[in-house]
């Protein structure tokens, strides 16, 4: 059995709460054009746009690296702003045993704050933590503010 872990990391964000979950929730296929340094191409291959059950696929480049990602939207929450995403193909199921990626806004007046929870298994226990793949998502937020600003 591999090692369970939780890695947590935040990040402000003046562009406002609601703009941010909007990209995530309907419009995914726009962040190529704020981030295209991370990533290059959105897919949705099943289902609708920001709804529960849908499948999509990822084309982003991590640790230098073009990987690709598929997930299933397991919960959209609109109060928390938050959606979580479960992965189920790709480039980190080779390092993990399974992996959720859950983010969510806290507002607060004309700022925000973006938190980002990696829930995940390790397959064998020398594999990394997913610490670089949490600074991929801190930075994509500061690529979205930035494109917004």
């Amino acid at each position: 059995m591999g090692i369970k872990g939780k890695m947590i990391g935040q990040t402000e964000i003046k562009a406002g709460g609601d703009v941010f979950h909007d990209i995530f929730k309907q419009r995914p296929h726009h962040l190529s054009k704020m981030t295209p340094q991370k990533v290059q191409r959105f897919t949705l291959l099943e289902g609708e746009l920001g709804k529960v059950g849908s499948k999509i696929c990822w084309h982003y480049t991590h640790d230098g690296k073009d990987r690709v990602a598929k997930q299933i939207i397991e919960e959209v929450n609109e109060e928390k702003n938050s959606i979580r995403f479960k992965m189920i193909e790709g480039d980190l199921m080779e390092l993990y045993k399974s992996m959720t990626i859950i983010y969510h806004v806290d507002k607060n007046g004309p700022d925000s704050l973006v938190t980002w929870t990696l829930d995940y298994e390790k397959i064998k226990d020398d594999n990394p933590h997913p610490g670089t793949l949490l600074n991929f998502f801190l930075h994509m937020v500061e690529d979205i503010e930035a494109h917004h600003s």
